[in-house]
């Protein structure tokens, strides 16, 4: 059967969780449940489907507490110098916040997004105006499952990418070639095939950068504006002939003057780029490392790349990027067994992820604006730690991990390592006050309770057992099933530490129960499952997913 035909098998709870951990930044319980027992088809179109109703979210919104302002959005305002960098916090919080909710409603939409954010990157360091910032990030949500041909020409015209790769500064007397090589390089074509053989030569690259001559970005950073947008501006723009190379089988471009010389040509250039046989393969390659392994193989790239590429850029796909990720989504690879925790968790896997499995709610942005600020900046700054920064990418290339050798692997190094584990530890052992009575982090007693028959009824029923609480804490938690072997050392090494039987826990949970407001007997309690679950979490730091 050809890896790329769809996956025919019902899902499971293990392969509905393998999809949701790779489509969305992480499953809660109930929607794995949900998943199992459909198609991959079938799961993959729930997912597509329900992007539509996260398309238009309430608006980001001041969270300083005692403003006049304070829950009120704050895009529609005139620009502030003075409040810019805390409302471009507020712009990532916002949607750190999406993608962390649990609305019942799983979705690619932010996943999909962070891939594009990842793929046409801008930085807040360079563009430095929130509402670039979130006109770039609207742009790529309202976009990421669209077409890619508007993709890329909308973003060429992003006010926040013409600032950051300066198209801004791009005229017929000074052609700037920095977006014209990114275009190529790191957009479309891809800088060389499979082969190792080089896509475009210098010389397009001049040309493009000539194509895109006369566009600008208006009122950025300009106190008090009330707009801005793009223009193009006719007489910044080189009117002459602009022709390719070979890699390109010498095409040109048709000069033109006038208002709309600019949109035209660059329909004509995204056309040509489109046209390259490697455009498609180099997307399809990216997606297929974002989504279901880092390592492109001879056979992957034979059996898998090429013929998505064949099926990205038909006539009857026209390079739409919903069908391409249904297609890798539901196919034979993507559940492969040699694709299950192929991948490193990402800072936003392990952070959002974790939280999400543990059912941590998002407070509502519109009325719990002080308390969803403080949930969402523990969030992003520890991913920011992590050394992953959305919408404030190191390089064009954007985060290390995604482009670098070895890729995945490079999530764990010695700087991230124990901040990683640090921030599970934080939430076996709750300190964070979300807002009054919620502290962030895993209600141990709680689960427990829930898994316990009569629980204030000892006699009546028999006390939950060293077993039973493993499964609990790992339910879902890993990609592979651990071995037994594993959960014997779990139970006897950690949770018991090598000096109790197991039947200890037993006694020590009857005593809990009997008088559970007992200060020691809970302490008792919440001492070996929380070093139970510090070590479950400290190696889901580094299982891959």
């Amino acid at each position: 059967m050809a890896f790329t035909d769809p996956f025919s098998a019902p899902l499971t709870a293990a392969t509905a969780a393998h999809l949701l951990r790779r489509a969305t930044f992480g499953p809660t319980h109930d929607e794995i449940a949900s998943l199992v027992g459909k198609t991959a088809e079938q799961a993959v179109d729930i997912l597509i489907n329900n992007s539509s109703y996260r398309a238009t979210p309430p608006p980001p919104v001041e969270m300083e507490a005692g403003r006049s302002d304070s829950g009120q959005p704050f895009l529609t305002k005139a620009y502030s110098v003075q409040r810019d960098s805390e409302y471009y916090n507020y712009i990532q919080y916002w949607w750190v916040g999406l993608m962390t909710e649990q609305n019942g409603r799983p979705a690619v939409l932010e996943k999909l997004t962070a891939f594009w954010q990842n793929h046409f990157v801008t930085a807040r360091a360079q563009v430095a105006d929130y509402r670039f910032t979130n006109r770039y990030l609207t742009f790529l949500r309202a976009n990421a499952l669209g077409n890619f041909r508007d993709m890329a020409i909308g973003i060429t015209k992003d006010p926040a990418m013409l600032i950051f790769l300066n198209g801004n500064e791009n005229t017929k007397g000074n052609p700037n070639e920095n977006y014209a090589r990114e275009l190529q390089e790191l957009f479309t074509v891809g800088q060389k095939d499979f082969s190792g053989n080089d896509n475009y030569t210098e010389e397009d690259v001049k040309a493009a950068a000539r194509v895109l001559t006369g566009w600008q970005a208006s009122n950025r950073r300009k106190d008090g504006s009330t707009s801005f947008d793009t223009t193009f501006n006719p007489d910044r723009h080189d009117t002459s002939t602009k022709t390719f190379s070979t890699k390109y089988n010498s095409a040109s471009i048709q000069g033109r003057s006038g208002p709309t010389a600019g949109d035209e040509e660059l329909k004509d250039l995204v056309d040509m780029l489109l046209q390259h046989p490697e455009t498609p393969k180099f997307i399809c390659r990216k997606l297929y490392r974002w989504y279901v392994n880092p390592n492109v193989t001879d056979e992957i790239e034979q059996q898998v790349i090429i013929p998505l590429a064949s099926f990205f850029a038909s006539s009857g796909n026209n390079f739409k990027i919903a069908p391409l990720l249904k297609k890798l989504l539901s196919s034979e690879i993507f559940y492969d067994v040699r694709n299950i925790g192929a991948i490193i968790k990402s800072p936003a896997e392990l952070m959002i992820g974790t939280l999400r499995l543990f059912n941590q709610p998002v407070p509502d942005i519109t009325t719990e604006y002080v308390s969803f600020k403080t949930m969402m900046n523990y969030v992003l700054s520890s991913m920011n730690a992590m050394q992953l920064s959305f919408l404030n990418q190191p390089s064009v290339f954007g985060s290390l991990p995604y482009y670098q050798t070895g890729y995945s692997r490079n999530w764990i190094n010695g700087t991230a390592l124990g901040l990683r584990g640090s921030r599970m530890d934080g939430l076996v052992s709750p300190s964070l006050q979300i807002k009054p009575g919620y502290l962030l982090g895993v209600d141990i007693l709680g689960k427990l309770k829930a898994i316990q028959p009569n629980f204030a009824n000892v006699a009546a029923s028999p006390a939950i057992t060293c077993e039973q609480v493993l499964a609990e804490f790992s339910k879902n938690l890993y990609a592979v099933e651990l071995s037994q072997a594993q959960r014997d050392f779990l139970i006897d090494k950690i949770m018991m530490m090598n000096s109790s039987p197991r039947t200890t826990w037993v006694k020590e949970w009857d005593a809990y129960r009997a008088a559970p407001t007992d200060a020691t007997k809970q302490n008792t309690i919440l001492w070996r499952c929380r070093t139970l679950l510090r070590y479950m979490l400290r190696m889901a730091e580094y299982q891959l997913f």
